[in-house]
């Protein structure tokens, strides 16, 4: 099997869950998906193996039966009599390699940080690369086996070499990312966390059962905001996208942005922080390319073209009315 068609399987297996999840399953559904399964034992291994490395961990730890799961054993148990022995068998060699990958010893990690700031790439073994940006701390699995990544805080664009046999997943505030070839940006802030899919797919997934949507399939430009209680699905355009990728130039890029946004934008990577005075002074609205380490130079840019005044104490610098 040549690593396109291993790629093109997953996809569909990808596919199928999606179809799962939407809860709108129908008997032209489950003939489609017993036929699908039939055609190669490969089909039902892929299934499991998505699944199992998104959920199947989570889910035992729950102590609870997954309907997901439960609905594959159904659909198992109709077609492997269909197939041989030795097809059978290679199905369940899936399946119980899915189930052992959880039940190894944690492996090994290894941290990583960046300071305010700074900036980091990680490139990795298998070829993929990890751009870290201002005040982000992640750790990797350092065992040479597993592909996963936990960001435990910040910002970082993951471009990601497709291995349909060892999926790449993050880990980060109770969520799960996991690519389908991929370029994504993960940034998780103070009180939600967002995911924006630049190139390939990807699958996002709430390991809280009471978040609805639990599961989400992004497309290139769609972008996650999930939140203690909630996870929403918005798209941006290539211009945008672009925008907000300008931190890996060093460079922060506003568009009809307001003031208070943009001074928040720009406290993230400087330790002399911007205040924003007054109310009327938050709610300009500015536009303009900056270096992302010269707040000094945005603040004369917001006194030029406002008329604001612009005041030094200490590490702050006041800009007001």
């Amino acid at each position: 099997m040549t690593d396109i068609t291993a790629t093109m399987i997953e996809e569909q297996a990808a596919d199928w869950l999606e179809r799962m999840d939407r809860g709108e399953w129908g008997e032209t559904d489950q003939s489609a998906l017993d036929e699908w399964l039939g055609e190669n034992p490969a089909h039902m291994v892929a299934l499991w193996r998505l699944d199992g490395a998104w959920t199947f961990a989570d889910r035992l730890a729950a102590l609870r039966t997954p309907r997901l799961h439960d609905t594959l054993l159904a659909r198992g148990r109709r077609v492997l009599p269909l197939l041989t022995k030795s097809v059978a068998a290679l199905v369940l060699i899936g399946i119980v390699g899915t189930a052992a990958m959880f039940l190894v010893p944690k492996p090994a990690e290894k941290t990583f940080a960046t300071a305010v700031g700074g900036r980091k790439t990680l490139e990795l073994r298998d070829g993929s690369r990890i751009e870290m940006n201002t005040g982000t701390v992640l750790r990797l699995a350092n065992d040479g086996a597993q592909r996963k990544v936990w960001l435990d805080k910040g910002e970082a664009f993951f471009d990601i070499k497709h291995d349909a046999a060892h999926p790449f997943v993050v880990i980060t505030a109770g969520h799960r990312i996991t690519d389908l070839g991929t370029k994504f940006v993960v940034r998780e802030g103070a009180d939600s966390l967002e995911v924006t899919l630049v190139e390939g797919r990807a699958r996002f997934e709430s390991a809280d059962a009471t978040i609805k949507p639990q599961l989400a399939f992004l497309s290139p430009g769609d972008v996650v905001v999930a939140t203690a209680t909630s996870m929403d699905v918005t798209r941006k355009s290539p211009k945008d996208l672009s925008s907000d990728l300008g931190w890996r130039r060093g460079v922060l890029i506003f568009r009809h942005t307001t003031l208070a946004d943009a001074v928040a934008e720009f406290n993230r990577y400087n330790t002399t922080r911007l205040v924003i005075g007054d109310e009327q002074t938050a709610n300009l609205q500015i536009n303009g390319t900056f270096k992302d380490d010269d707040a000094a130079s945005f603040a004369g840019t917001a006194r030029a073209v406002f008329g604001l005044r612009v005041e030094k104490h200490g590490d702050e610098i006041v800009l007001s009315q």
